[in-house]
């Protein structure tokens, strides 16, 4: 499923002494095209307009808490066994970037809560890599599909997630109400499991 040379990256789950790597990724991205929301009476439209001059978005710092998956209770179960975080290491030893992902048994949701590539390492394919072991992880729990929100003005990550097969299915106009990202709209996104 990846394109990447395997001697390049190394892949594997999140294990507490990542979190600080985490943390200080950098996640922010530059676009000079962002999706339109119009909203009407029978649903929504987007369109995909060029903006006049580049955008740069910087996400606020994160609050993870190093959570390999393997403990805790952000599982349905209560022992955590339905979440996990796979980190991508460049061949330097460097953070490539991260996938944190959750699973929900009731609607057999696999939900990508968090991706991130340090900016050194995106178009290399980890992105797809990182996607294609949250992929394995849902099949390992049974998942019927894979969720994800995405604020409509990221459309690299927009772009990226529809080539790796997923698709618009809802939006949230009032999501980021009272946060630094006032204005944006969230998107939402999913596939059925491969």
């Amino acid at each position: 499923m990846t394109t990447v040379d395997s001697t390049a990256y190394r892949y594997r789950s999140a294990v507490p002494e990542d979190a600080q790597a985490i943390k200080a990724l950098d996640g922010s991205f530059t676009t000079d095209t962002v999706f339109q929301v119009t909203v009407t009476d029978d649903g929504f439209a987007l369109r995909e307009i060029a903006v006049a001059l580049p955008l740069t978005k910087v996400f606020p710092e994160d609050e993870y808490d190093g959570d390999d998956g393997d403990e805790g209770d952000d599982g349905d179960d209560g022992d955590g066994t339905d979440s996990r975080t796979f980190v991508a290491h460049g061949a330097a030893g460097d953070l490539a970037g991260f996938i944190a992902v959750s699973y929900s048994g009731w609607n057999r949701r696999l939900t990508i809560d968090d991706i991130e590539i340090d900016p050194e390492h995106r178009g290399r394919g980890v992105g797809r890599a990182l996607m294609g072991l949250a992929v394995e992880f849902a099949r390992e729990r049974g998942a019927g599909h894979l969720w994800l929100e995405v604020t409509n003005i990221n459309a690299p990550a927009i772009h990226a997630y529809r080539r790796m097969g997923f698709a618009f299915c809802g939006l949230d106009t009032s999501l980021y109400h009272g946060t630094p990202s006032e204005g944006e709209q969230a998107l939402y996104m999913s596939m059925p499991c491969p």
